[in-house]
């Protein structure tokens, strides 16, 4: 699907002759998809390919670029917390076999590295990407058996999996009421004994159920139910929730927590050491178990992660017999994951329930009967039938019926849009009043939500300039502490200046101090959590480059027609010379009725709206180039330009000053009258957008200094609109070329600046821009595929909520960067005067990443 859409956005952008945005121009003015994954090194010098640089955001090459996201990392031994997105390769490269994978629990990105680093030993297993923020793991192999071990392989790992759409014929169900996995079990030999039943997976970590089957969804609901538990049906396509997935963790926090009160409690009532350090024993058993079997295939797989550190400062404590130090680690260690793991977990939700938006079923229109069908079972061509307060399943175009419909889950509009016969509706909308019948245009996998969950967990993968900096500084930071812990514990006592076992605990403290998992979460989880609140404010923002670029914006240069204004001519003035305001229109409105251009489609509604009828004419003759006559009355009325009025011999003069005015505003001028009597002039222009001036007024305020028009109309309308609009500057009769040439001078004047246009006709000032920006993506898939940044509503009124998260955003992740920095240094200055002791150093290390997750999670609530 993916290579397709590249293809048809490839030819879109061929046939308007320049490249999408993203994209360079060369010099043989070829260009390419944006979405080019493929190897830069592969790319001819004639082609193109994301001009964006995550590192060079700004470079522009005229000939050849590159796409550079990321930067592979491939080391035998990585970082505690060191990223494993790499640039973006994509793992259709393979030929082989290939699997998608939801992994649970990973709270950091050094746990994404480690399963990948373990996968890749396993037998026939080509390649591994894994993609921390969103938990999706993409696995290829020479060998469909291959996949078979890679559950288990997780599992010891001590994360949880689930499979995603291997199997095309399974259905996901979430089970309620498991309490241990026995119950999943017992569910799983129940529904194996029904012969319509092939096949059938119960997970108690993440409560789903995924099950082939025959019969319909309300048996196998019916059968669950009788087995004790409770299933609901979700489709394919749609996100996840994390169920249960921790509450067996919990459990074991909760009875280490309290084995380690008591043998608390007993050291002081005199109770036998013996029994306090088995209690002190049991509780490291208990809540350390899985992070040290983590620790053990993590090592195997020459990874050096989190559970590794912890796990040899917890035996090292035991070694100098610190057994409350060593359970007190432990069990701080276990809690503060759990904690990480469900805050990290509500930013990858903020994107599954978009998923969630379209409901799995519709009903669908089989001659005289509605018949209830799963969405994946619904074809292009379909009737669907949506009653008043559902949500809508597909995308279609209404061939019955009236309605209101919210679109806010797709375009972030709070007004509901009114929708009739021929209007498109999109998948996840709510229909609020009518009953609608709706053709499907698009299945399931293609609907516009699907694009944009598609797209933003796509953005999710890309790194921010922040991020990589990061990133690169964990890669140093953590296996210089690690050195420099051996050598605490070994060289001081080597040369006499203190006791072997005080300079080892002071080592084992700087193992705990050596994993940066604050730093390296600080600022992918802001961004994903920013991400998360554009989508669900209808704002698609590509990745954390742009997001970013996004803050830094201090110019906006708009494209007039169809950005700031409709795009559609009106009526805009009535200057009448003879007679009333109500015959000229009328008269207008008869001329015009049976025109299909734009300009007398314009002055047929101007009619409607002021409920002015039109006259009986007939001998209706168009003139090329000029206008419109038609006999009324026995009399031969003209409707046309002032070319046509000067040929007939009208007297034009006595209206000429008006006429020159209304030209000078940038006005299109129909003249009505006959060869011997004018009645008046109607100007036509294209109409402000409601929303243009409150969301320029808006940035004005959150302090974008330049707000500049670029426009092809010449100077009059320029003016006008500017006027109107409260527009700093203007550039006017301009080409495509031209509106490069001016974004390029106000890059020259020091303003970074961003481009609104709709993605297509403004490409080449789009790509010249820091950042560019399309309006309009619910309606046309190449706005989508081809802005920075894309305002699914057609209008401005969400690119100031765009600014000002952006910049918040960069904010949380300044704050976030420095306070991890600064709590690092705080205990690392505290372990040498013997300040800091070994549990201290784990709460300062998990402490501190839950601050810097729960910091980040404030841009989920940020409103639009």
């Amino acid at each position: 699907m993916r290579e397709d859409r590249d293809k048809q956005h490839e030819e879109n952008v061929k046939k308007t002759s320049c490249c999408s945005n993203n994209q360079i121009i060369n010099e043989s003015t070829s260009c390419c998809s944006s979405k080019v994954e493929e190897d830069s090194t592969a790319q001819s010098t004639s082609s193109c390919c994301s001009s964006k640089s995550e590192d060079k955001p700004n470079t522009k090459e005229a000939s050849t670029c590159c796409q550079s996201t990321g930067e592979a990392s491939f080391d035998s031994v990585s970082s505690c917390c060191s990223t494993n997105d790499r640039s973006d390769e994509s793992i259709n490269e393979f030929d082989g076999e290939k699997a998608s994978y939801r992994v649970y629990g990973m709270d950091c990105p050094a746990c994404a590295t480690t399963i990948e680093k373990s996968i890749k030993t396993l037998k026939d297993i080509q390649d591994v990407k894994i993609n921390y923020s969103t938990g999706r793991m993409e696995v290829a192999a020479s060998l469909d058996s291959a996949f078979s071990s890679i559950p288990s392989q997780v599992e010891k790992l001590g994360f949880e999996i689930e499979p995603l759409q291997q199997n095309k014929r399974m259905k996901t169900y979430v089970i309620e009421g498991m309490d241990c996995g026995a119950c999943a079990k017992t569910l799983e030999k129940h529904l194996r004994t029904i012969s319509d039943v092939k096949e059938v997976t119960v997970s108690f970590a993440t409560g789903k159920m995924q099950i082939e089957h025959e019969n319909s969804v309300e048996d196998i609901i019916k059968e669950v139910s009788k087995a004790g538990y409770t299933a609901t049906f979700v489709t394919k396509n749609r996100g996840t929730t994390e169920a249960s997935l921790t509450k067996g963790k919990n459990n074991s926090i909760i009875i280490s927590g309290i084995l380690i009160a008591l043998g608390f409690a007993g050291s002081y009532a005199q109770v036998a050491d013996f029994l306090t350090t088995l209690l002190y024993a049991v509780a490291m058993v208990v809540s350390g178990y899985k992070p040290a079997r983590s620790a053990y295939y993590a090592v195997k797989s020459r990874s050096l992660d989190m559970n590794v550190l912890m796990t040899v400062a917890a035996l090292g404590a035991v070694l100098i017999g610190e057994w409350l130090e060593g359970a007190t680690v432990v069990w701080l260690f276990a809690l503060g994951v759990a904690l990480q793991t469900r805050s990290i977990e509500q930013t990858r939700s903020s994107i599954r329930n978009l998923m969630n938006l379209a409901p799995p079923e519709a009903w669908v229109k089989q001659g005289s009967r509605l018949v209830k069908k799963d969405v994946e079972e619904i074809m292009v061509g379909d009737v669907i039938v949506v009653k008043p307060g559902d949500r809508i399943s597909l995308d279609g175009e209404v061939v019955k019926g009236e309605s209101s419909v919210n679109q806010a889950p797709i375009t972030g509009e709070s007004i509901p849009v009114d929708k009739q016969i021929g209007d498109i509706a999109y998948a996840g909308t709510i229909n609020e009043s009518g009953s609608l019948e709706i053709k499907v245009t698009k299945v399931v996998e293609d609907t516009t939500i699907a694009k944009i969950i598609h797209l933003v967990e796509e953005a999710q993968e890309k790194k921010a300039p922040a991020q990589a900096f990061v990133d690169k500084f964990a890669a140093i930071y953590t296996p210089i502490v690690f050195l420099f812990a051996l050598a605490v514990m070994i060289i001081p006592p080597l040369i006499g200046t203190g006791e072997w076992g005080e300079w080892f605990y002071k080592g084992l403290e700087l193992l705990v101090v050596a994993c940066p998992c604050a730093l390296v979460i600080s600022t992918p989880v802001a961004i994903v959590s920013a991400i998360g609140n554009a989508a669900k404010n209808g704002v698609l923002i590509k990745g954390g480059t742009f997001l970013e670029a996004a803050g830094s914006i201090k110019a906006i240069a708009f494209d007039k027609t169809g950005t700031l204004t409709e795009g559609k001519p009106a009526v805009d003035t009535v200057f009448v010379v003879d007679g009333t305001e109500q015959q000229l229109l009328s008269v207008a409105r008869t001329l015009e009725e049976y025109s299909n251009h734009p300009i007398a489609k314009a002055i047929v509604n101007d009619g409607d709206k002021r409920g002015i009828s039109s006259l009986q004419g007939d001998q209706f003759k168009a003139i090329t180039g000029k206008g419109i006559q038609a006999t009324i009355d026995g009399t031969i009325y003209y409707a046309g330009n002032k070319k046509l009025f000067l040929e007939i011999g009208a007297p034009l003069e006595k209206i000429m000053n008006q006429v020159e005015q209304l030209e000078a505003e940038g006005k299109t001028l129909v003249i009505v009258g006959t060869q011997h009597n004018l009645l008046g002039v109607i100007g036509i222009a294209d109409q402000m957008r409601n929303s243009t001036l409150s969301a320029l007024e808006h940035l004005k305020q959150i302090g974008v200094n330049q707000l500049v028009m670029l426009t092809g109309d010449h100077e009059g309308t320029a003016k006008k609109i500017a006027s109107e609009s409260k527009i700093d500057r203007y550039f006017a009769n301009l080409m495509p070329e031209d509106k490069v040439s001016a974004i390029q001078q106000l890059q020259s004047e020091g303003y970074p600046t961003a481009m609104v246009g709709d993605g297509i006709n403004d490409a080449p000032a789009l790509a010249t821009a820091n950042l560019g920006i399309a309006m309009g993506g619910a309606g046309t898939d190449t706005a989508m595929e081809t802005a920075d940044i894309v305002l699914m509503a057609d209008n401005l009124e969400k690119l100031p909520h765009t600014i000002k998260l952006s910049r918040k955003a960069l904010t949380v992740i300044k704050q976030n960067i420095w306070f991890s920095l600064i709590v690092k240094a705080v205990a690392l200055a505290f372990i040498f005067p013997g300040w800091l002791t070994l549990w201290l150093a784990v709460l300062s290390d998990t402490g501190a990443a839950l601050i810097v997750i729960l910091n980040s999670l404030r841009l989920l609530r940020m409103k639009g």
